[in-house]
């Protein structure tokens, strides 16, 4: 498996990152068990996990993943990178949401105790959370750091102009800064590189990003508009992935892909994440699974190479999707 430094900083890390969000929920602990010995027996020693999961969330299995992670990683913490990310609501209790200091000082405490370990390698901010300043967030990140609970801090979902407004509060106050983004990105969905992605590479941000299968469609399982079937994660975290790609544009574009590459032998699986890991800006890429059995496989796309008519041909994919009117720009 092909390593790369993780933004400016010295960290090391796997081209492809195990995502444990299905532990707990569509993988029971013996199936996750073994899905993480399959990441590792591939080369894969970066997982990445967060306090709120399983998807879909809920207050009742919030900390199970980690505390599945966590069983697994006894006797093997050394060799693993390990990410973890919090600010989701965890409860109905008003202060155990959000990246305020009191919510996220307690929420790594948590964490560790449910991963059994003393530190993390990368703790993310999950999303960003307007109604805390975002000196209080990182100065809480600052001291997660200086306690040795973190190697390094990083953010996910966050649009350029947050990331950029965090980066020069962390240079201005002489603090922890993030060191990665966590952004979605795949065949179908660019958006990230109007502003994202250039912003990461001028200020040395690694990207580690996720959904590079589009949540499944991009494998090609799911053919036309009727309801998903049950266990896939369209059907498991509904209206979140739903929204984003379960339209006909979408459908279309892995049709063509299809037809493409079908005759070439070369899954869409493995085009998809092929694809993404060929972008220069790209650090890693999160590839989660139900199955051992579903890793290997998807996992397969990193030793593939495309050519450039392939490359073109799957560049090509985004912009023949339909874009949003925005009605700004209607006005003019």
């Amino acid at each position: 498996m092909k390593e790369k430094r993780l933004g400016r900083t010295g960290l090391r890390v796997p081209e492809v990152c195990l995502g444990t969000m299905t532990f707990g929920g569509q993988a029971d602990e013996r199936t996750s068990f073994e899905i993480m010995d399959a990441a590792a027996e591939a080369g894969i020693n970066f997982i990445d996990t967060a306090d709120v999961y399983p998807i879909p969330v809920s207050a009742e299995t919030a900390g199970r993943t980690e505390a599945i992670v966590g069983k697994w990683l006894r006797g093997k913490r050394d060799g693993v990178v390990l990410a973890t990310k919090c600010g989701l609501k965890m409860s109905d209790r008003p202060n155990d949401t959000g990246l305020s200091r009191k919510h996220m000082l307690e929420s790594i405490d948590a964490s560790l105790k449910r991963l059994g370990t003393d530190y993390v390698d990368l703790y993310q901010v999950h999303s960003p959370d307007v109604a805390t300043p975002i000196d209080e967030t990182l100065r809480a990140l600052d001291t997660i750091i200086e306690s040795g609970k973190a190697r390094y801090v990083g953010c996910s979902n966050f649009p350029a102009w947050q990331l950029c407004k965090a980066l020069w509060t962390s240079d201005a106050l002489g603090i922890a800064r993030f060191d990665s983004a966590q952004p979605r990105y795949n065949l179908l969905f660019r958006e990230i590189e109007h502003e994202v992605l250039p912003l990461c590479v001028d200020q040395g941000v690694g990207v580690i990003v996720y959904n590079p299968l589009a949540g499944g469609l991009l494998t090609g399982k799911h053919r036309g508009q009727s309801a998903p079937e049950g266990g896939t994660r369209f059907a498991v975290a509904g209206r979140l992935y739903m929204d984003r790609y379960w339209n006909q544009a979408c459908f279309e574009a892995v049709e063509r892909l299809r037809a493409f590459f079908e005759p070439r032998g070369k899954a869409l699986t493995h085009v998809a994440l092929a694809w993404v890991l060929a972008q220069p800006a790209v650090t890693s890429a999160i590839v989660g699974a139900t199955s051992p059995a579903q890793l290997k496989d998807s996992v397969a796309g990193a030793g593939l190479t495309l050519a450039e008519d392939e490359m073109e041909e799957c560049n090509q994919v985004w912009f023949r999707l339909p874009r949003a009117q925005d009605p700004r720009i209607a006005l003019r």
